[in-house]
């Protein structure tokens, strides 16, 4: 190779090409599957795209334990400051714009202009989730008339630690179309990305680790969907779970196996990810906590207040 070759950035004859390594994203770290394991991604078409994590039970263990231990501290923070922070990563997402455009043209088969149209949609479902963090409440909430003297406030609380089986085919809209709702209302994720099509779920793991998010609150896994999510619908301390990704006969088994500490399971049902998501998936994650609370007596005339 010439100077003037090496001036110029490299050879003309070419060069090797630096592979992205992907990796699980679990408790605000990158770890490879504790089974050492990969399996490979192709496009549409198939072409090798990348090897990834092949998850197994201990990984969705771990990812359990990481997600309990972010629940505290992320479902105690403010509703406004958790629109800040997912504000923070829908900006982030609009930084790294080009290579989901690419992640997913090459997941979903589609053309650049088409793959770019997929993600300003994803950015923009962030962003309006963002927006809903610190207003759920307000809809799903307030105070109750009583016979008697009583308040009687109705407030939403997070349920726990959510399971999402991601969508298979929309791999980055309808992926954020399932997650955001979860954490946007206290909750923290384990998310089981595509098994086709993971790359953007690993993908949007290295923006959360990037952004203000606190490590645990997501959680994602990839690999076999139903090796993954056959011990988290069983497992004890996982409170909830979205089965939008499964099918018919996995979704069965899972909501037997989650009924056994009566897990709040949403079932499967066919979604438009481009249509206005309303709040849904919000409120299914939700739960209601009622008080009732004495209003007491002013002065010897006995009102009330």
């Amino acid at each position: 190779m010439s100077d003037r070759s090496v001036e110029k950035g490299g050879s003309a004859a070419g060069r090797l090409s630096v592979f992205k390594t992907y990796k699980l994203y679990v408790g605000g770290k990158f770890p490879r599957s504790e089974s050492g394991r990969v399996y490979e991604v192709t496009d549409s078409k198939g072409k090798w795209l990348a090897n990834a994590p092949l998850s197994s039970r201990k990984d969705a263990r771990d990812a359990v334990v990481a997600a309990r231990k972010a629940f505290g501290g992320w479902s105690g923070a403010t509703a406004y400051n958790r629109g800040q922070i997912l504000y923070r990563v829908a900006e982030m997402l609009e930084g790294r714009r080009e290579q989901f455009v690419r992640e997913v043209a090459d997941a979903e088969g589609l053309s650049k202009s088409k793959a770019a149209a997929v993600v300003d949609a994803t950015v923009d479902r962030w962003v309006w989730y963002a927006g809903w963090t610190d207003k759920i409440a307000q809809v799903v909430g307030g105070g109750n008339p009583v016979a008697g003297p009583f308040f009687n406030l109705s407030t939403p609380e997070p349920t726990g630690v959510v399971t999402v089986v991601a969508p298979q085919e929309s791999s980055f809209l309808g992926l954020v179309s399932v997650v955001a709702p979860v954490i946007a209302t206290g909750n923290t994720a384990i998310v089981i990305a595509s098994e086709k099509s993971p790359l953007p779920a690993l993908s949007l793991g290295e923006v959360l680790a990037t952004s203000d998010l606190p490590g645990g609150v997501v959680n994602v896994l990839s690999g076999r969907t139903a090796e993954i999510a056959t011990p988290l619908a069983a497992h004890q301390d996982v409170n909830a779970i979205d089965l939008a990704g499964a099918d018919d006969v996995l979704a069965k088994e899972l909501e037997i196996a989650a009924a056994d500490n009566l897990k709040r399971v949403l079932r499967p049902q066919a979604v438009d990810y481009s249509a206005a998501p309303g709040i849904d998936r919000m409120t299914a994650f939700l739960e209601t906590k009622t008080v009732w609370h004495p209003t007491g007596s002013l002065g010897a005339s006995g009102s009330s207040y």
